[in-house]
């Protein structure tokens, strides 16, 4: 049993860390190209958007992983009749929401930038941007729904292979768009929003084959079954609009303290953050499909095994990933600064080594809400997520600001994770002795 839990967790893991990873270098790849073409201004406007697209990727990850997740245990139930109707009704649920986002985008992405934080210089890049990126909002959920549930019917590498290329993608079009047809902010926003088409593309063969199981069924529409999986992925949501959230309050702190180019400087930080954040949500993720399969056939040994890797697993990565950046700060803050801004790289470099020491802790945190999602304990993620992503962060960073002015902000986020971490093991040690009574 456990060399065979061992190897189905590093399959899901494997390939979902490596689709994650490709995932979030979407955003990454407008980083750098366009602080290679617009400089400081355009990373500002950059982060001032990308808040707005933590939005559309939480909703779509809610309905994504929350239906994939209810899929999953109903495969293990052998609820046949439940498992059929499922996917049908998330994507409903998509469809009305992100044509919600498109509408917004056509007809107020401008007050929307204003009310982010745009100043006068960056109003219009900010706005050029954020009018793309929520016209293409069908997509990115879309994408979302599809490659939770092309993960959950047992085909991870497709669903890894889909994330994969579909970022690359983006950096090809990125380039092309930026650098060779000089778009600017235009064809950063078009390049991403083409990434999840070319993902699309890739898992539509699953949806041919004959192996899937899910797909588009007539039928009423069921408002129980729908929230039922609006609850299971809450979690991701919280994750996802908190990170949104958290990134609008910063911004206004860095600008604070040291104007656009501190909002620049966070920029960078926060582009880096996800992509390193993307490593924790793979494993989440990856590990979702097995932790609902084995929940479903009342298997907890395996369960809590499961637990054990996927928090092992993150703390190797986070205690490499930190070393890294902090032995490496000024190299990979340069690859964002073109044009040799000194403030920049200063508040940037030590920045990173302050605010980067908070992913010691975050992995427990992200894998802990993920496992209790999988296990049908929506509840227990959801506090889990609540207190990660707004509930000490922000008082945290308030404080900490207050007392010691953009060190405080960098410094608020490894103290919050901490917190939170210790709350995470207290709660799993918790509910493990509840299981076994």
């Amino acid at each position: 049993m456990e060399q065979g839990v061992g190897k189905v967790f590093g399959k899901y893991v494997a390939f979902n860390v490596m689709g994650a990873l490709g995932l979030s270098c979407y955003i990454l790849a407008d980083t750098y190209f366009v602080a290679a073409g617009a400089g400081a201004e355009g990373l500002a406007a950059l982060n001032l958007a990308i808040p707005v697209y933590s939005f559309i990727n939480g909703l779509g990850l809610m309905t994504g992983m929350g239906g994939a997740t209810a899929f999953a245990i109903a495969g293990g139930r052998a609820d046949d009749g439940k498992k059929r109707t499922i996917f049908t009704q998330v994507a409903c649920v998509d469809l009305v929401i992100s044509l919600l986002f498109s509408a917004g985008g056509i007809f107020f992405a401008t007050p929307l930038s204003a009310a982010l934080g745009a100043d006068s210089q960056v109003l219009e890049k900010t706005s050029v941007y954020l009018r793309i990126l929520m016209i293409f909002a069908p997509m990115f959920m879309f994408n979302n729904l599809l490659v939770c549930f092309v993960r959950n019917d047992g085909n991870p590498k497709r669903s890894m292979a889909a994330m994969v290329l579909g970022s690359l993608s983006n950096i090809v079009l990125d380039y092309v768009f930026i650098m060779v047809f000089h778009w600017g902010m235009f064809g950063a926003a078009v390049a991403t929003g083409i990434a999840p088409i070319v993902s699309m593309a890739v898992l539509t063969g699953h949806l041919r084959s004959g192996s899937c199981g899910f797909g588009l069924r007539r039928g009423r529409l069921r408002p129980r079954l729908m929230a039922e999986c609006a609850a299971l992925g809450m979690s991701s949501l919280i994750v996802e609009v908190s990170a949104g959230v958290v990134m609008i309050i910063f911004n206004g702190l860095a600008a604070a303290a040291a104007g656009n180019t501190g909002i620049a400087a966070y920029g960078v930080l926060a582009n880096l953050a996800l992509v390193i954040t993307s490593i924790f949500t793979g494993i989440g993720q990856g590990i979702q499909p097995i932790l609902s399969r084995f929940y479903g056939e009342g298997n907890e040994p395996a369960m809590n095994q499961v637990y054990g890797l996927a928090i092992a697993a993150s703390a190797a990565f986070a205690l490499g990933i930190y070393a890294v950046c902090a032995v490496f700060a000024r190299p990979v803050v340069g690859a964002f600064n073109h044009q040799g801004d000194p403030v920049l790289e200063a508040i940037a470099v030590r920045g990173l080594r302050i605010y980067f020491a908070g992913f010691l802790f975050a992995g427990v945190n992200v894998v802990t809400a993920a496992f209790f999602s999988a296990v049908s304990q929506p509840g227990r993620s959801f506090a889990v997520s609540m207190l990660r992503g707004f509930v000490v962060i922000l008082p945290m960073a308030f404080i900490l600001a207050a007392a010691l002015g953009l060190d405080g902000v960098w410094l608020s986020m490894p103290a919050s994770e901490l917190v939170v971490a210790v709350f995470c093991l207290i709660l799993y040690v918790w509910e493990k002795k509840n299981r076994k009574r």
